[in-house]
């Protein structure tokens, strides 16, 4: 059985081990793959596995001999999941795995918007400190998250343990979803419209999918319904986000901060809207890639996989 991985440097590279994928069958690895060059290096693939190389109809009417799609992530989008059906492929995720590092991100952002730890350190580091009159200085405004109110888009799991942070913190906790599951366990939660959740949360946090429902969800009239002392996370998908809306909102001082992981196009131009802005973190999608995840990703790719061979697949998308 051939096994191909068509990107396997994000998740890999070097600090973990191929093995137990090896020993399924005759594996290749490639680092990165380049459109024009998947059905070259799938063609005689049983099984093939991708990050966020895409295999669309016409790709996929190009690999006669695939069986199996395993797919290095939580989201599936860049599978045409419907000529995999129809094709008898299956299409595995993994979902789950970076639940524990996309929180952490997430709230890696929000503390310094409120803190500016970084920023503060770097200035005490070019003397501003030992210069100072008083015995201390800060050149942002500090806040504190107690009492404040976090507005949630998306209640699945990362969507409720970041709620859980947040009650740590003693915020309270709005919930906006599609489905509104009993949360009675949970003090100083309750579900809200999107515009509720909008106009009354002091730091809205996205964790939703990227659906036809969400792409563009949070645009020049949704940010105009957010206080102007609020903050945006994003550690969901990028294009939930129009960013060209969000950089004018910001300019315009509409909004006090944002702190995104993720943007539409990944890697960025470099004439992105969005750089520069001084109250906008932006990091490099990094949120699922801790050794932990990775390594955690790394074998529940491989559990997919046996269960897949052993006739009783599991985390199928597209059943």
């Amino acid at each position: 059985m051939n096994l191909v991985v068509l990107d396997g440097y994000t998740l890999n590279p070097g600090d973990l081990s191929w093995d137990l994928l090896q020993q399924q069958g005759e594996l290749t690895v490639y680092d990165r793959t380049a459109i024009g060059e998947i059905a070259e290096r799938a063609k005689d693939a049983d099984v093939v596995f991708t990050n966020k190389v895409p295999l669309d109809a016409d790709t996929l009417k190009k690999l006669p001999k695939l069986r199996y799609i395993g797919v290095l992530a939580t989201g599936y989008n860049i599978i045409d999941v419907a000529e995999a059906k129809q094709r008898g492929v299956v299409v595995t995720n993994v979902p789950g795995y970076g639940t524990h590092s996309v929180v952490q991100l997430t709230f890696s952002l929000l503390l310094e918007l409120c803190q500016r730890v970084q920023r503060h350190s770097d200035s005490v580091s070019k003397g501003k400190w030992s210069q100072s009159p008083d015995f201390c200085f800060w050149d942002y405004p500090l806040v504190e998250l107690h009492g404040k109110t976090l507005g949630i888009i998306g209640f699945g799991d990362i969507g409720k343990q970041v709620a859980d942070v947040a009650t740590a913190f003693g915020m309270k906790v709005l919930g906006y979803s599609r489905t509104q599951t009993d949360q009675s366990h949970r003090r100083n939660f309750s579900w809200a419209s999107l515009d509720d959740l909008l106009e009354q949360s002091d730091v809205v946090s996205i964790h939703c999918p990227l659906t036809p429902q969400t792409n563009g969800l949070i645009n020049a009239q949704t940010l105009a319904k957010m206080k102007p002392s609020a903050f945006l996370l994003n550690t969901s998908r990028g294009p939930i986000i129009v960013e060209e809306d969000l950089s004018d909102a910001l300019k315009r001082g509409q909004l006090a901060g944002a702190g995104l992981d993720v943007l539409a196009t990944e890697p960025p131009p470099s004439n992105h809207p969005l750089f520069g802005i001084d109250q906008c973190l932006i990091t490099p999608h990094i949120a699922w890639a801790t050794y932990e995840a990775r390594n955690r990703m790394m074998g529940m790719v491989v559990s997919n996989l046996v269960s897949y061979l052993q006739g009783e697949p599991v985390n199928v998308v597209n059943r």
